[in-house]
């Protein structure tokens, strides 16, 4: 069977990180990890038990995450999944050739390291969706 590259997070915008936290605290019992500046004031959210290395213990679940909201992007502020690639260089050159168009990260058509996670970047899928993909740091 060949390899296929799953789904392992998703993502939306917050216009306000305090409420979006104690919407999903109160509504599914989510945890809600606030990040610094250095990350973006990302939040980080549980829904599912992770081991010692972050990975979900239980098949077919997934974390994610919240990130600002910003309205000088109107075109990514949209929920996403993010899908992780064993090759974000191959990965990209994939995407691009199937019609999709990559976003790329603080610098235009490149990824983002995230410490302690991996490569990101973001792609524009051929209907318009923003989509992610990651590169886990092994």
């Amino acid at each position: 069977m060949k390899k296929m590259n799953p789904v392992v997070h998703f993502e939306m915008p917050s216009k306000d990180k305090k409420r979006v936290a104690k919407f999903y605290k109160q509504a599914f019992d989510w945890g809600m990890q606030q990040m610094g500046p250095e990350m973006g004031n990302y939040i980080l959210a549980s829904t599912t038990e992770t081991d010692k290395k972050g990975m979900v213990k239980k098949p077919g679940t997934i974390n994610g995450g919240f990130f600002e909201y910003d309205s000088a992007k109107p075109g990514m502020q949209h929920p996403s999944v993010v899908i992780s690639v064993d090759d974000m260089r191959e990965a990209m050159k994939k995407v691009k050739k199937a019609g999709g168009k990559i976003l790329g990260g603080q610098k235009a058509g490149e990824p983002d390291d995230i410490p302690g996670v991996g490569l990101y970047v973001s792609f524009i899928d051929t209907e318009g969706n923003r989509v992610g993909m990651l590169q886990p740091k092994m």
